[in-house]
């Protein structure tokens, strides 16, 4: 849904993004204020942690103002946005891996999650969270194509597979997803 909207405003971000690319910091500004909300709700959806998700935000409108002279324009802005957030996504469950953090994270990690306000069920958040749990680009096609509402055509672009290699994730994923919402309902 929020892609659909945002897509009708590609000639205003290629405007932007032009004047961005000439250095213009009040364009660039005006990228960012367009596309936060955008890049947070990827995070969130693929982390599912909000302290997590606002740290990959900001490391993605970092990343966003290295790049901007580098964005050619080949494709859409949300495209590359999407690629850039699930880059910084992946570099972000590497160094919290890394840190071996184990027990004092998974409390804190709780507390955080327990705090978030969202309009959401709970089984909804379920949901998202065995989605969570899957394989990084199982989650991702899920994330993408039922979280975004993308054609697994443009998912594709965004991952950087064939279109049928999304749909095996999918496949895949749906799999998955029947087990550990099973083994999920048997602990309740």
């Amino acid at each position: 849904m929020m892609a659909l909207m945002l897509a009708g405003n590609d000639s205003e971000d290629d405007k932007l993004v032009a004047r961005a690319r000439g250095g213009d910091r009040a364009a660039f500004a005006r990228l960012v204020e367009r596309h936060y909300d955008f890049i947070y709700r990827v995070a969130y959806r693929r982390i599912g942690r909000q302290a997590d998700a606002e740290d990959i935000a900001q490391d993605v409108c970092v990343r966003l103002g290295k790049a901007i002279a580098g964005f050619r324009g080949e494709g859409r802005l949300t495209t590359w946005l999407y690629t850039l957030t699930l880059n910084a996504a992946r570099d972000h469950a590497r160094k919290a891996s890394r840190e071996h953090v184990k027990a004092a994270a998974y409390a804190v990690h709780a507390l955080s999650e327990a705090a978030i306000a969202d309009s959401s069920d709970d089984a909804t958040e379920a949901l998202w969270e065995a989605v969570r749990r899957l394989p990084a680009k199982q989650c991702e096609a899920v994330l993408l194509v039922y979280g975004e509402g993308l054609s697994h055509e443009r998912a594709s672009d965004v991952m950087g597979c064939a279109e049928a290699t999304v749909s095996w994730h999918i496949h895949e994923a749906k799999k998955r997803l029947k087990v550990l919402m099973a083994d999920r309902a048997g602990e309740g």
